[in-house]
């Protein structure tokens, strides 16, 4: 907090930004008024009839007196553009000789005070507000300098440092360059110049070169160059880096941000993934923000208030499209669920709307979720897990070690989860019978009788072959009294064919009966139906076809809604026997007949167990590492753990995808799936979870 003085020369020139906008009629980028040609996407408007006198007056009586009509404030301040705000400041001064910021700061408090007067300032001088704040006092506020330099024009930047400037009589890039350190700072310092190209102009040969040098900078080269991501990512234009992007993926089998988490770290790492959303979305970037500033508890609100204040006249109707899609939820109502009084009433102004009120998204939300399809069309992103063969690996020295940790009195539980967890499935099986050679004994019944609990059914899940880990899942899910649909749902709606058709033998071999019979006297349905259908294990396993696509589309966006079991009837036909990469051509073509994505009709037109099977499905076919990653972190929030998924998907994908399902869960939750295990589980179990988990992200 600064001095009286201090403050009075802010808001003086805060004033004298006020009058210049007026006395020039200056409109900046980040004004009401679109670009010629352009399509507003605001959510705040200019208010026809204005007259700045008027307002002035309203708000000096609202201020008037004991109390402050704060209704009659927030009702004039969003109702009116951040020129006519400017205005309104100009007009109560005029009129009173007092400054309406300063006004309005004595008369609010807390968080609607905050939004309130970031709203009457010019949007450059919130912006100049924000970074000083951010760099101001003990420790810097990394996220806030990262969002706000990340995202911005050329011309925001300029804007930018000129208010700054006139603001605190100090140099933005000086202070930045005091308060950061390393190649953190050297990126903000090159964001802070606003040269980004904009030339749409693409030059096919300097793509190539870019992709190379930023290979050559990160995988092919023994650390990292990282000079060169600051200019390719600092410098080209977003056109040109789509471009790159794209070519990168194609090229090296991953994309772009993979690359940078694998090469990069800490703030420097956070502030190049913020650019490369940026350059792909930014309206997406901003709802990710959104959405993670209002998520699990508490709120993050001076990140609520930055981006509504700041995107109400550029991007909001974007911003919330988007958000409804991916979030399967309207801003609206989670600004409406997380907040309360006039922040609440202001905040949801500015929204300008609650997109889940029809009960459909936008036109424009297809075409976002058409261009996420478009992108994973194209992705051929390289599974790996976090488990792998052990180098010099000794089945005859594991063999002893694990006999001696169980032998006499007392358990070595350290010795069993160091072997087991770092040792593949093929290698665990030659341990089992060589224990059995050397001993005479069976490892898995002598590891039932010396450990217990979750850490007995995670060693011994890891000790079983995976198919027949998991047919005695399934069959534990079919078993005693009720059945576990969500284990036979993410079982069988995310195995290959050649994993269900091994899952198919074991069952038979272990319990004697066919899985296709067990599932017939434990479900009914089209749900049973479903999971017969995924059980047989005759997915098609070609790629797309255009015209088979755009016709199984058409199937199911025909089906008159309300009737179910022509739908089911229909999805089912079709969920449960194309490939892989036809389904995604199929969602495609879905969003452009119905301006609605598949899962979104799903959950809208079915519902139990139906409709979370199908649900599974699609999910899986969009992305399942993320699919799992989902599923890990529902098994651990709230009160309790549910430890039968957790186990089962740490043992079931630790050898295929648990490294991809790291990076979708640290992307999507913030925090990393080590983290997630470390603050939820304990003792041995923890340990074991963490060998298997494989590294901290």
């Amino acid at each position: 907090m600064g001095t009286p003085r201090q403050e009075q020369g802010r808001e003086g020139a805060v004033t004298r930004e006020c009058r210049r906008l007026v006395d020039s009629a200056a409109e900046p980028e980040t004004m009401a008024k679109p670009a010629q040609g352009a399509k507003y996407r605001g959510s705040i408007h200019d208010f026809p009839g204005f007259d700045p006198n008027q307002d002035a007056e309203a708000l000096y009586t609202a201020m008037k007196g004991f109390g402050s009509d704060k209704e009659a404030i927030l009702d004039i301040i969003t109702s009116r553009s951040n020129r006519q705000r400017q205005e309104v400041c100009q007009s109560y001064k005029s009129l009173y000789g007092k400054d309406l910021i300063a006004a309005l700061k004595y008369e609010l408090t807390g968080k609607f005070e905050r939004l309130i007067v970031g709203l009457m300032r010019p949007p450059a001088y919130c912006d100049a507000k924000e970074i000083k704040d951010s760099i101001s006092g003990i420790g810097t506020d990394e996220k806030c300098l990262i969002e706000i330099l990340a995202s911005r024009t050329n011309e925001q930047m300029h804007q930018l440092v000129a208010a700054y400037k006139d603001a605190y009589e100090r140099d933005l890039e000086a202070d930045i360059i005091g308060d950061t350190s390393g190649h953190f700072q050297k990126m903000l310092v090159v964001l802070l110049q606003g040269t980004r190209e904009e030339d749409d102009v693409v030059s096919e040969d300097l793509v190539q070169q870019d992709v190379q040098d930023l290979y050559e900078a990160g995988e092919l080269k023994w650390g990292t160059d990282e000079a060169q991501f600051i200019y390719i990512l600092g410098n080209r234009s977003k056109q040109h880096l789509r471009l790159v992007f794209d070519e990168y993926l194609k090229t090296t089998g991953k994309p772009i941000e993979a690359s940078i988490r694998g090469e990069l770290s800490g703030d420097f790492e956070k502030l190049m993934l913020a650019v490369v959303k940026c350059i792909r979305s930014t309206p997406e970037y901003f709802a990710e923000r959104l959405f993670k500033a209002m998520k699990g508890l508490g709120t993050r609100d001076n990140t609520l208030i930055r981006i509504m204040v700041s995107r109400s006249e550029l991007d909001m109707l974007d911003i919330r499209e988007i958000f409804r899609t991916k979030y399967e939820k309207s801003l609206y109502s989670m600004i409406k669920n997380d907040t309360s009084g006039e922040y609440k009433k202001t905040l949801l102004k500015l929204c300008g709307g609650d997109d889940d009120a029809a009960g459909q998204f936008f036109p424009e939300a297809a075409q976002v979720a058409y261009q996420m399809w478009e992108l994973s069309a194209v992705a051929r992103v390289e599974l790996k897990g976090t488990v792998r063969p052990a180098n010099d690996f000794n089945p005859d020295a594991d063999a002893k070690a694990l006999r001696k940790a169980m032998k006499g009195l007392g358990t070595d539980e350290d010795t069993i989860i160091d072997i087991i967890t770092h040792r593949s499935n093929a290698q665990r099986q030659q341990i089992r019978q060589t224990f059995k050679s050397h001993f005479g004994r069976d490892l898995m019944t002598d590891l039932k009788s010396e450990i217990s609990g979750d850490l007995a059914r995670l060693i011994l899940g890891l000790m079983m072959p995976p198919a027949h880990y998991d047919a005695k899942q399934l069959k534990k899910a079919m078993e005693g009294a009720g059945t576990d649909e969500k284990a036979l749902i993410e079982i069988l709606a995310t195995r290959t064919n050649a994993e269900i058709r091994a899952i198919n033998e074991a069952y038979k071999e272990d319990y004697h009966k066919s899985l296709e019979d067990a599932l017939s006297s434990d479900t009914s349905g089209h749900f049973r139906r479903i999971l017969i259908s995924l059980a047989t294990g005759n997915r098609e396993e070609g790629g797309e076809n255009l015209d088979q696509a755009r016709e199984d589309a058409q199937e199911i966006a025909d089906t008159p809604s309300g009737d179910k079991t022509s739908l089911e009837t229909r999805f089912m036909t079709i969920l449960c026997t194309r490939s892989y990469p036809h389904l995604r051509r199929v969602f495609q073509e879905f969003i452009k007949m119905s301006n609605y994505d598949v899962e979104h009709t799903i959950k809208k037109e079915m519902s139990g167990d139906v409709r979370d099977a199908f649900v599974a499905i699609v999910q899986s076919v969009k992305n399942k590492p993320l699919f799992f990653a989902d599923k890990l972190y529902k098994s651990m929030k709230g009160a309790g753990t549910d430890e039968k998924t957790l186990t089962r998907i740490m043992v079931s994908r630790s050898e295929i995808d648990l490294l991809n399902i790291r990076r979708e869960f640290i992307e999507k939750y913030d925090k990393s799936l080590h983290q997630a295990i470390e603050g939820d589980t304990s003792g041995d179990f923890l340990k074991a979870l963490l060998a298997l988990c494989g590294g901290e992200d």
